[in-house]
């Protein structure tokens, strides 16, 4: 069912013809939550493996509009999974010392040693969005002759010489995007107004951005043209209901882990035989410390004749 939502390169798209919910895939509720609860099962032991073998990495890209749910997704499709083997980044405006240096550098400082999962929640790829739609680039304190009109066509180029290399250095990259409706995004708006529970998670400058929906589809389509691959694609996932957009995202994490195949590191014979040894010490330690246990008991019964009754 993935496979309907993932761009490759070999085709363009169209975020107006896309699905934002599931009643074109005409899916049971019931058990399309329960698929979900079996992959999480499936997810947790694929990552014990990748964790202790340590060979790959596993980078989940989530990029969407306000609204869309990327928070609890994240939250609820990796509930459960050993947090040693997990970070999560949430990468808001940059700071000055970020903007001092070239775009990718808080991103490749957050990369995860090979064995972990790294969450990305917005990514590298503000710069082809935000970046893009409200010319940001223009006031940075860059060269002039790299602000020129090709910035966005050269962060295109850039983006997928780093993906590249990423996936040459033993990393797998997972990019997806949350795919939510205008009307659901208002529903959700006004949920956070009306809730005083979910009143911190509103701004103002969301309704700026909403104001620039338009501008914003047409970004993310060129995002998705210009940097889907055969090795990275895209998956553009409905986002209007999450019991589904939970069910789609834990599908494309356990697909991607189990094509990885990660193991439990085996070991050398010398190896089996040094753990065979210490298997020996640690028993013949309980065997002792249970004489020395019966030779107390012993000595205390000579002393107190009456404590054997």
């Amino acid at each position: 069912m993935i496979e309907n939502y993932k761009f490759d390169g070999s085709k363009t798209i169209d975020l107006k013809k896309l699905p934002t919910n599931s009643k074109k895939d005409h899916v049971n509720k019931q058990k399309i939550i329960q698929e979900t609860e079996a992959n999480q099962l499936k997810i947790q032991s694929l990552q014990e493996k990748l964790y202790a073998q340590g060979i790959e990495g596993l980078i989940i890209v989530l990029q969407a509009r306000d609204a869309a749910g990327k928070d609890a997704t994240i939250k609820h499709v990796l509930s459960g999974i050993n947090p040693q083997g997990i970070d999560v980044h949430s990468f808001k405006q940059p700071t000055h010392e970020e903007l001092a240096h070239d775009f990718l550098w808080r991103f490749n400082k957050a990369l995860p040693r090979r064995g972990k999962i790294a969450i990305f929640n917005r990514s590298y790829y503000e710069e082809v969005l935000v970046v893009k739609v409200h010319q940001l680039y223009k006031n940075y304190a860059l060269p002039q002759k790299d602000k020129e009109d090709n910035y966005i066509q050269r962060r295109y180029e850039q983006i997928n010489n780093y993906e590249k290399y990423l996936e040459q250095n033993g990393y797998r990259i997972i990019k997806i995007f949350l795919n939510v409706s205008k009307e659901t995004q208002k529903e959700r708006f006004l949920e956070r107004i009306d809730q005083p529970d979910k009143n911190w998670k509103f701004s103002e400058a969301d309704l700026a951005e909403r104001a620039l929906w338009d501008e914003y589809t047409k970004a993310y389509e060129s995002m998705v043209d210009r940097t889907s691959t055969k090795t990275c694609p895209w998956y553009v996932f409905p986002a209007d209901q999450k019991w589904y957009t939970r069910y789609l995202v834990s599908e494309v994490i356990f697909k991607t882990l189990k094509e990885m195949d990660p193991h439990y590191p085996t070991i050398s014979a010398e190896q089996k035989e040094h753990l065979l040894s210490c298997k020996e010490a640690l028993l013949s330690e309980d065997g002792h410390e249970k004489l020395f246990k019966e030779a107390v008991k012993k000595e205390m019964e000579k002393d107190d004749p009456s404590s054997s009754f």
